[in-house]
């Protein structure tokens, strides 16, 4: 007697369904003031009253705070007296140490990616490449907003190749971090113009599977930047840069598009 089997849409007992995720308005709010910090919208030291805010993103108090919060438990707001939550402003103690952490989690992604099998460190230098040339297109135009976009990218590529949720995580708060390091000490959106140079030698270092290279390059990239942005001005004023206007005060936010049912 031939076995019957079940429709394929109908789960077998005992099968495990998988979950579906949405992103919540609570997602959406911290995702929303995180892109404006990161692009200058809200600068260093900008105030979020929660009435404004509230009102400019069209959502009530309750998941706005929540958003809020979580993003004063990643470090990108903190609570200045009488006046509630504020972008944080960095000193250039917050600049080394976002930079030494930042030199942790890649120096850890990047010896994770090498260990992996060849076909995804192939697969992930060409990501890089990608982005390191649209780096060179960038400075070659004397972008300064295109340039560091893909900076950006290039090192949270980087990172997320170790397959670790924990080291992507901490990556993506730390590049936001590294933008407010740059608005907090200049003033100013500004970006070193000599990064595509050094980023094609960190994609050949990681095509050849040199990892003593990846770690030198790393640490010597780390090191540099924050030379950049805490030394005296003098002693960096001969290194040449592309700069970006930015707002002199905290600009407003469009509403946020929920979702129906969120």
């Amino acid at each position: 007697m031939a076995q019957r089997t079940a429709p394929r849409n109908t789960p077998s007992p005992g099968a495990r369904l998988e979950p579906v995720f949405r992103a919540s308005t609570v997602d959406m709010i911290a995702e929303r003031i995180r892109e404006a910090i990161l692009d200058g919208t809200l600068p260093p030291g900008a105030p979020l009253g929660e009435a404004d805010m509230a009102h400019q993103l069209g959502v009530s108090r309750g998941p706005l705070r929540e958003g809020m919060q979580r993003l004063a438990q990643e470090g990108l707001l903190g609570t200045v007296r009488r006046r509630g939550l504020a972008v944080v402003t960095m000193t250039p103690e917050d600049v080394s140490d976002v930079y030494l952490m930042r030199a942790a989690v890649e120096r850890a992604a990047a010896r994770q990616l090498l260990r992996s099998d060849p076909r995804h460190i192939k697969q992930t230098v060409k990501l890089l490449t990608t982005e390191q040339r649209k780096m060179s297109r960038a400075a070659l135009r004397g972008s300064a907003r295109l340039l560091s976009d893909s900076y950006l990218i290039f090192h949270r590529t980087l990172v997320d190749a170790a397959g670790s949720q924990r080291l992507s995580r901490s990556i993506r708060t730390l590049l936001v971090e590294t933008r407010l390091c740059t608005f907090s000490i200049h003033g100013s959106f500004k970006v070193r113009a000599g990064l595509p140079e050094s980023h094609e030698q960190l994609v050949q270092a990681l095509a050849e599977r040199d990892d003593p290279k990846v770690a030198a390059l790393l640490e010597t990239h780390m090191l540099e930047a924050v030379e950049w942005l805490t030394a005296p001005p003098k002693s960096v004023e001969d290194l040449e840069t592309f700069a970006a206007p930015t707002p002199d005060s905290p600009q407003p936010l469009d509403r946020l598009e929920l979702p129906e049912g969120i």
